[in-house]
């Protein structure tokens, strides 16, 4: 069946980077896009970046845009997620998503979830 495991988060200071990593296994082929969503302590889940298969389109919340990347490596089935200039509000468990059919930021529309890894943006 389809797994995703993500790793790499961990305690920042404001200001740092962190690289996250979803590692998935269980798709027959590579046309699957892989989202990326975090959830605050009593906020909503929220969307942060997604991929198309190939890595040729991309897409970011504004919150994020110019600050985080989203790649693929189809070779090692994973995906990563880069945060560059990490600020408080970044704080939050942050989730990689996948789904075989569409390439949307809507939480909805992915069939397959993460464990979630925390991030943590503090002095």
């Amino acid at each position: 069946q389809v797994q995703l495991v993500e790793s790499g988060g961990g305690l920042v200071q404001p200001g740092g980077s962190r690289r996250l990593s979803c590692a998935v296994s269980g798709f027959t082929s590579d046309y699957y896009v892989i989202g990326w969503f975090r959830q605050a302590p009593g906020k909503e889940r929220e969307f942060v970046a997604a991929i198309s298969w190939s890595g040729g389109s991309t897409m970011y919340a504004d919150s994020v845009k110019g600050r985080f990347t989203i790649s693929r490596d189809n070779a090692k089935n994973t995906v990563y997620l880069y945060l560059n200039s990490l600020k408080p509000e970044d704080t939050a468990v942050y989730y990689c998503a996948a789904d075989s059919s569409v390439y949307s930021g809507l939480s909805s529309e992915y069939d397959y979830w993460g464990q979630g890894t925390q991030v943590t943006v503090s002095s």
